[in-house]
């Protein structure tokens, strides 16, 4: 997940671009995702009634899905550029080396979350706590898709997208965050081992949420350095990640 921001409004956004060609393996690459990653707890568990689990699953995959459908209405051509990230070229190489680890760092959480299940590592959260949790995923989820819907920016990699007519976006939840993609993200992930009934899932939880907080800082001192009208927008909105706080 990454949120290049741009100053200008969602009227004022029309791409030039032709979207990109969907290939089968795109399609393979996105069924991986949202069906194996969704169910990944239930199968290393095999415990078919786990009602959390099958919450979860469901949420990843409407989240998901419906988020990509309604940001490929608005903007068709982010879907070839999210589906190509790793094959750009001017993104930044220390971010090469981030998307890989968040990615393991978030099958993790789930497989250590499976595992758990499966030898009763961790004793049960109470449901009051789990609603909580659950409040705090739901609100990851509209968080992250209201930014991936709001910004045609929203690349997979740090880098500045000249050929796509890149700028800065301020409508939105751009309004209130300069990086809201990863605060929706850090609330789903931090949220997860305590829906999902697994202390040691804090681990990656915990890593990841501090990978995702330096990253928002690189990416931050590279938009402002290289993205026109960004140092503006930063004065106009000087919170990255938690209203203030960061």
């Amino acid at each position: 997940m990454i949120h290049n921001f741009s100053l200008i409004t969602a009227n004022d956004r029309k791409m030039n671009n032709q979207p990109g060609p969907i290939t089968p393996m795109v399609i393979v690459r996105l069924l991986l995702i949202i069906i194996f990653l969704a169910f990944l707890p239930l199968i290393i568990s095999r415990q078919w009634t786990w009602w959390e689990a099958w919450v979860y699953a469901l949420i990843y995959i409407l989240g998901f899905t419906v988020s990509r459908l309604l940001a490929a209405r608005r903007y068709p051509d982010l879907i070839a550029e999210r589906a190509r990230f790793m094959q750009h070229e001017g993104a930044k190489p220390w971010d090469r080396c981030i998307v890989p680890l968040l990615g393991l760092l978030g099958g993790i959480i789930l497989m250590v979350a499976g595992l758990d299940a499966l030898f009763g590592w961790s004793p049960p959260f109470c449901l009051p706590a789990k609603m909580i949790s659950l409040a705090f995923i739901l609100a990851g989820n509209v968080l992250g898709s209201y930014a991936l819907i709001e910004n045609p920016f929203f690349s997979g990699l740090v880098r500045i997208q000249t050929e796509r007519g890149h700028q800065v976006v301020s409508s939105g939840p751009y309004r209130w965050l300069r990086h809201p993609g990863y605060a929706g993200a850090i609330l789903i992930y931090l949220d997860t081992p305590v829906f999902l009934d697994s202390l040691w899932a804090f681990i990656p939880a915990g890593l990841i949420a501090g990978l995702f907080i330096y990253r928002t800082a690189l990416e931050d001192r590279v938009l402002q350095a290289e993205l026109a009208g960004y140092e503006d927008y930063a004065e106009q909105v000087p919170y990255r990640l938690l209203p203030g706080i960061w």
